[in-house]
């Protein structure tokens, strides 16, 4: 930092509604500051001059973090080192900045034009280009999600400004995303603070949103369900095509995916009383590796019935073919493999075999 006499840093914690203060240094002569302090999961940390100037890290336990910035300008470091987490939360801060700039740009346009009679058409112009530079930040920040959905970057991504209370995400219309880094962080850290915030935030926004069956069907009742075409655990293909004659629950989990795992023994019981009457599930998995997709499988005793998988997580073919936004998701599926209904799970999934199978 360049040094500036007698300017404290502080460093505060970052929980879900507050800043935990945790520690404050006086900026030596030479610029330098120095923190330490032990952590046992990552963690969001600010390094701050001020409520306005400040740094947002993403440090993890054994990482040293380095880095070089003007003393008004913490938010973009000249350089940054040891924090992965960090390095990614800056090179977004720098688009991001971009964005405001252009955005500021458009209103001194406007203050220039305010006493001028062609104002009407200055606004209309000034409108269309916000809306692009608005949508572009849009859809950077969906990619930066997708690129870093295992890691706590995704939920920092998700309340970014252009402005005071003007967000780069809306949660009504960009639910899908909410509801992937929900799923993704939960199952990862289902015990962190603004992991859990997050989670209940997104329940009342899926349920005001879509009600309480969230999970975005691609098709609806009576369309056919797009063919899959996936290996089994022995690497053989087995399409979704192939159990045509058959009622089918054609189910999307993963082993990392809590309620995914409650609901697995109402499955077993369901294939138990159904299958020699004709119902049969082909359970498609979202699992990160072989290994833990396997394990789910035999841990849960899931092993009579079909499972295909790319093991390609969130970026699975199957994800956009279905809109799948979150887990656990299903459709019920009649003999010609058209849609009878969608996300039925526990007594409901239940209820509707007994109806078909009476």
């Amino acid at each position: 930092m360049n040094p500036v006499k007698g300017t404290y840093i502080y460093l505060d914690e970052l929980k879900s509604n507050e800043l935990k203060p945790v520690d404050s240094i006086k900026v030596s002569a030479d610029g330098k500051i120095y923190f330490k302090k032990e952590i046992k999961q990552p963690s969001f940390y600010l390094l701050k001059s001020n409520d306005n100037n400040f740094l947002t890290m993403l440090v993890e336990p054994g990482e040293k973090v380095t880095f070089t910035a003007q003393s008004d300008s913490l938010n973009y470091p000249i350089s940054l080192n040891g924090s992965k987490g960090t390095e990614l939360m800056a090179e977004y801060n720098k688009t991001l900045r971009s964005t405001i700039n252009k955005l500021t740009g458009l209103n001194k346009i406007y203050t220039e034009n305010v006493d001028k009679p062609g104002l009407p058409k200055v606004v209309e112009s000034l409108d269309s280009l916000a809306q692009i530079y608005l949508g572009e930040i849009n859809s950077y920040t969906k990619k930066y999600i997708d690129d870093n959905l295992t890691s706590l970057v995704s939920l920092v991504a998700l309340y970014q400004q252009v402005a005071p209370s003007v967000y780069v995400m809306n949660p009504s219309k960009d639910l899908s995303y909410f509801l992937k880094v929900d799923s993704s962080m939960f199952s990862l850290y289902p015990h962190y603070e603004p992991v859990t915030a997050l989670h209940e935030q997104v329940k009342e926004i899926a349920a005001k949103v879509n009600g309480e069956n969230n999970a975005g069907p691609a098709s609806v009742s009576g369309e056919k369900a797009p063919e899959i075409s996936l290996p089994n655990p022995e690497g053989d293909t087995i399409k979704l095509s192939s159990t045509r004659g058959s009622i089918v629950l054609l189910d999307f989990w993963a082993s990392w995916c809590t309620p995914c795992r409650k609901e697995n023994p109402n499955l077993v019981s369901a294939y138990n009383i159904y299958h020699k009457k004709g119902f049969q599930i082909y359970q498609v998995s979202l699992d990160k590796t072989k290994e833990a997709w396997i394990k789910g499988i035999q841990d849960d005793h899931l092993d009579k019935w079909i499972h295909v998988s790319d093991v390609q997580y969130w970026n699975s073919v199957v994800v956009p073919l279905y809109k799948i936004e979150s887990i656990p998701c299903n459709f019920l599926l009649d003999k010609e493999g058209r849609v009878i209904a969608a996300n039925l799970r526990g007594e409901n999934l239940q209820n509707k075999l007994a109806e078909l199978f009476k």
